[in-house]
């Protein structure tokens, strides 16, 4: 999802053990999309960008890319082609270095390379639907997808975008195909995270941990095994295994410690050892290389938890600067304000922040923001119909059924309170711990 939000996107892997590993894929998915089928549940799936190559997973040398393409263009200013990938570079430099200022450079290149080459320039295409997405204009990264596939449906970049718009739209089924299809296409670190991301919304871990370690068996490069490793770090830590989380991020930090997240995940797991002084030494150098809003919210709930009101004011100002940075570069993220003015007790705000969000986009992390948000104001009701939305998938999302057990119980359903609190414990035990719930699902 770009700079704000990123999740499981990937570089295609090398072509050793492509039909195994794509074999393995689709028969896990086809076997999760059947008995959703039975059951009546909608579909969803995941980050791209670039042009008709698959996004990156992590830090690799954007800017080496980017004076190429420019050297090319002094010498051959006419070439739509190199247009389009420098706008792909800038995209992806945007989520290296979580700078949104190359946002407005990628758009400016990809229409020129449109002007240049109006008809069949599906490249510049995906160029701009990985860009809608990194902005989180998923409607029009999937307007840009489905444009590309009518010339080239067979280049998984294309299917990358869409896979990614759908599934921030919440139009599961729809991503579901598009993920389907780009493992077709690629199998490799990409398309298999995508599909492990796929299964776990669906409430598929074991699957979920399947994917990601044939994806690591397909990884080579530094950043693609950090990137595998992150994730399998992430659905320890969901699953309140958090020796195994540590580990997994450490493993990713080891293979590229200029990879950000596993940094991240080391501070997050540093809090439930209540190492605390270990812990905010590593979110300072998360937010000193990337100060995306969802670090900076994870540090400030530490700091304020610490009782560090003088560096939780700080991190709240930088906060407030990223957010207007983020904003003036066209990234709309109302999701991250919503859960910011929940956490800090802003009831209005978050709900207003919550509803702008679900009017673009209609994804159950988002049905589950605008649920609390609802709670929190007293409109219990509503609230509850939107914590079903946010459960529908099955989803075992301890934050989700907490939430929706709290709703339940202000309504005084107390037996479906119970149910859904023995789901949420079930999806995480240590749900109950007396530590800073770091890390959201996203």
């Amino acid at each position: 999802m770009g700079i704000v939000a990123s999740r499981r996107g990937g570089r295609a892997a090398g072509s050793s053990g492509r039909l195994r590993l794509a074999g393995l894929v689709l028969l896990v998915i086809a076997g999760a999309v059947a008995a959703m089928v039975v059951v009546g549940i909608v579909r969803k799936g995941p980050s791209s960008t670039g042009s008709d190559t698959v996004a990156a997973p992590a830090g690799r040398g954007g800017g080496d890319a980017i004076a190429r393409y420019q050297q090319r263009l002094r010498q051959v200013p006419g070439d739509y082609q190199t247009w389009a990938a420098l706008g792909g570079a800038y995209v992806e430099q945007a989520r290296i270095s979580a700078d949104p200022s190359y946002y407005p450079k990628a758009e400016g290149t990809l229409r020129r390379s449109l002007a240049l080459q109006p008809s069949g320039n599906y490249a510049a295409m995906v160029g701009m639907g990985a860009l809608a997405n990194a902005r989180h204009d998923f409607r029009a990264a999937a307007r840009w997808g489905e444009e590309a596939k009518k010339i080239n449906a067979s280049s998984p970049g294309v299917f990358g975008v869409l896979t990614d718009a759908y599934t921030q739209l919440g139009d599961y089924a729809a991503a579901t195909a598009a993920v389907g299809r780009m493992t077709r296409l690629a199998p490799g670190v990409s398309s298999f995270t995508r599909a492990s991301y796929e299964l776990e919304m669906h409430g598929n871990r074991d699957g979920a941990r399947t994917l990601l370690l044939q994806a690591l068996e397909a990884a080579y490069v530094p950043s693609d095994i950090a990137y595998c490793r992150y994730y399998l770090g992430e659905l320890a830590f969901h699953a309140g295994d958090f020796p195994q989380a540590a580990h997994q991020y450490r493993l990713a930090y080891n293979s590229d410690k200029s990879y950000t997240p596993a940094l991240e995940g080391i501070a997050k797991t540093a809090v439930r050892r209540g190492d605390h002084d270990s812990a905010v030494k590593a979110y300072q150098a998360v937010v000193s290389r990337m100060p995306l809003p969802q670090y900076i919210m994870e540090y400030l709930e530490l700091l304020n938890a610490l009782g560090r009101k003088d560096q939780a004011a700080q991190q709240g100002r930088l906060l407030d600067s990223t957010q207007r940075l983020l904003a003036a570069n066209g990234v709309a993220d109302n999701l991250s304000a919503a859960e910011y003015a929940a956490d800090t007790g802003d009831a209005r705000r978050a709900l207003e922040q919550a509803r702008a969000e679900w009017r673009r986009r209609h994804s159950v992390i988002v049905a589950d923001a605008l649920a609390w948000a609802l709670h929190l104001n007293g409109k219990d009701r509503q609230a509850l119909g939107f914590a079903a939305k946010a459960t529908r998938l099955g989803w075992r999302n301890a934050q989700f059924y907490q939430h929706k057990a709290a709703i339940e119980r202000a309504l005084g359903d107390h037996q479906a309170a119970r149910r859904d609190r023995a789901r949420a414990l079930r999806a995480n035990p240590h749900l109950d711990e007396k530590v800073p719930a770091l890390g959201r699902v996203r």
